[in-house]
């Protein structure tokens, strides 16, 4: 409905007053005010004053129910809309986190895409002032992902009366590229030594030394510790591969997008594996050598917002 608000993207938080809500009849509603109708034309024509009265009492009913509906929603905020990256073609997770003020529970509400992806519908309910409801978006491309028009919508108390608001996030949300299906391993590491680190979780005895404060138990050297006559702790270590680049120009003779997709593939198998890694892309400094979900953000992030052509 073209006349509805908002009719463009907005920053969050959106408040819901009363001029975007909008509330209707339902079907049952209309049913209802028939219904009611009839009991007061016939109630008027035999002069009936019990069935008058017991007609403007469900009238009354029904005139409150509208302004219930519309305070369902009246006051809310939605605060924010997030969701965490996926590869293109999967389902986007998006979280929509709302409150209310304190005082009166909003139960029942429910959330949709009012219809652009034909998303599930979910239930958002605020029993403390806050609460969040989920939608599952689909996705094709890479990229940002520019949110539909959301509308939360309530029939509560009675179910005579639909009241609704609409709220356009301006939030794009990130879409990882598709990694390729099948390809070739990762390249060759930067050498062929291979590196270690400590780890007290290591499975690998590296060094011993003497013992301090808060050492694990796990990590006394007993026999070596009775000989000296003082505590001893064995330093573990971490085997660590060489490190890998993950190169632009190493996925000559693909189209652009097939070699975006192999270099997202590298970058999870390098992350799998435990590998450190480097990516370079044109146009972009070096990320790494590096890994970690932090790192793997970084280069599905870059991989993701390289330009389209």
């Amino acid at each position: 409905m073209v006349w509805t608000r908002p009719r463009d993207p907005e920053p969050l938080p959106a408040r819901l007053h009363r001029r975007r809500i909008y509330v209707l009849p339902t079907r049952f509603g209309l049913f209802f005010a028939a219904a009611l109708l009839t009991m007061l034309a016939g109630g008027l024509n035999y002069n009936n004053n019990p069935a008058l009265l017991l007609g403007l009492v469900l009238g009354g009913a029904g005139m409150a129910s509208l302004i219930a509906a519309q305070m369902q929603l009246s006051g809310m905020d939605v605060v924010a809309v997030e969701a965490e990256p996926v590869a293109a073609g999967m389902p986007l997770g998006v979280r929509v986190h709302a409150r209310a003020p304190a005082g009166r529970v909003r139960r029942g509400l429910r959330l949709d895409d009012d219809g652009a992806f034909d998303a599930e519908p979910d239930v958002l309910n605020l029993d403390k002032g806050t609460g969040e409801a989920h939608l599952e978006v689909p996705t094709q491309e890479r990229g940002w992902l520019d949110l539909p028009r959301l509308r939360l919508s309530t029939t509560r108390p009675l179910g005579l009366a639909r009241a609704w608001a609409y709220v356009w996030p301006e939030t794009p949300l990130l879409v990882y590229p598709s990694p390729e299906p099948h390809g070739p391993p990762l390249p060759g590491g930067r050498g062929d030594r291979v590196q270690a680190r400590l780890n007290p979780a290591g499975d690998d005895v590296h060094h011993l030394r003497g013992y301090r404060a808060g050492d694990a138990r796990r990590a006394i050297a007993w026999k070596p510790s009775a000989r000296r006559d003082t505590l001893i702790v064995r330093e573990f270590e971490e085997p660590m591969g060489a490190e890998v680049v993950l190169d632009w120009n190493a996925a000559t003779g693909l189209p652009y997008e097939a070699r975006i997709s192999r270099l997202a593939r590298w970058v999870d198998e390098a992350e799998r594996d435990g590998r450190r890694y480097q990516l370079r892309v044109p146009g972009q400094p070096a990320l790494g050598p590096d890994r970690g979900a932090r790192h793997r953000h970084a280069c599905l992030r870059a991989l993701a917002l390289m330009p389209h052509v």
